[in-house]
């Protein structure tokens, strides 16, 4: 069983996909197809996801009995002692430190607005 879930992509990835899978859902894609095809299906979606971000998640001989593979996703598949894990950013992270503003603000003071405009 194959599944690939896109999202933000282009309709014409979605079109090329449903030759070889069904689409329940909008950008939800379910199969059987062979392994072969599946990879080369992969480097496809991957090749003209654009934008978009990209899953797929296929059965496998493993532990778990399935793996799976992202493309651009925030969220990233991590090995875990033989598990894949999904591995998710944390919000409350410290984001990175803002750039200093060189010079004066770009754009009107409120001051010049209300002498050109006559609001006052």
């Amino acid at each position: 069983m194959t599944v690939i879930v896109l999202t933000n992509c282009p309709a014409g990835l979605r079109g090329f996909l449903t030759r070889w899978l069904l689409e329940i859902s909008a950008g939800v894609f379910v199969g059987n197809p062979s392994a072969r095809v599946r990879d080369a299906l992969w480097e496809e979606v991957r090749q003209y996801a654009d934008q978009g971000r990209a899953l797929l998640a296929h059965t496998t001989n493993n532990e778990q009995g399935f793996t799976f593979r992202t493309h651009d996703h925030a969220w990233h598949p991590t090995d875990h002692e033989g598990i894949t894990l999904i591995h998710r950013p944390d919000p409350n992270a410290p984001a990175a430190a803002p750039t200093p503003r060189s010079g004066p603000p770009s754009g009107w003071s409120r001051a010049s607005k209300r002498r050109r405009f006559g609001r006052g």
